[in-house]
């Protein structure tokens, strides 16, 4: 499958790139610095851009069969740049007819983290939450083949495979390592699972 990553140099994103490439795919990483992701293969197109600049997103999706974002804000501040990132995702997905997209967001999005955490992740992260879900939003409005990862708090680490999936958070889940959450991105993406899902993710 070709694939085209935003946001492949971050934990998540790079856990991903690797994980499909050792899986058999063609991957596009989408990067402001093409030299900055430190991985070679030969089924690895590095494809340098600005995912604010529609042209540069609508370059790269063109020829993919599937679309993996794994974009973070730019600041906690930040409560805009995730969505006009996503909505030239979008623009370039229905421009080129691709339909499948993965989204990493963030658990959370819809309040559903019980207790102090979720009080905590509410005031910390209230702009970024409520960036993701404006894109969220965009996305399924769009009506994409979409799946929505929401990951309790990432953490650097390798694929260990146990890992849980809810519908809101796994109970009593705190936190999962970037190479889980690339797992079960690329898992859902070749076995066409969690479509149309929003799915919460933790160890």
């Amino acid at each position: 499958m070709k694939i085209v990553v935003f946001g492949s140099t971050g934990g998540t994103g790079k856990a991903f790139v690797e994980q499909a490439l050792e899986s058999g795919h063609d991957v596009t990483a989408f990067l402001r610095n093409p030299h900055k992701l430190g991985i070679n293969h030969e089924r690895l197109n590095r494809v340098q851009g600005d995912a604010r600049n529609e042209e540069d997103v609508c370059q790269a999706v063109l020829g993919q069969e599937a679309i993996v974002s794994c974009l973070g804000s730019e600041s906690l501040k930040d409560r805009s740049t995730l969505t006009i990132m996503t909505e030239n995702i979008l623009t370039a997905s229905a421009q080129h007819n691709i339909k499948r997209l993965l989204y990493v967001a963030s658990a959370g999005l819809y309040n559903e983290i019980p207790g102090l955490t979720g009080w905590m992740s509410r005031m910390i992260l209230k702009n970024v939450l409520h960036d993701h879900r404006r894109a969220v939003n965009a996305i399924i409005a769009a009506d994409m083949d979409y799946t929505i990862a929401r990951p309790m708090r990432l953490l650097d680490g390798p694929v260990t495979g146990n890992y849980r999936t809810s519908e809101t958070v796994p109970q009593d889940g705190r936190s999962i390592s970037r190479g889980d959450v690339a797992h079960f991105l690329l898992h859902a993406l070749e076995d066409g699972t969690y479509v149309k899902e929003t799915t919460g993710l933790a160890d």
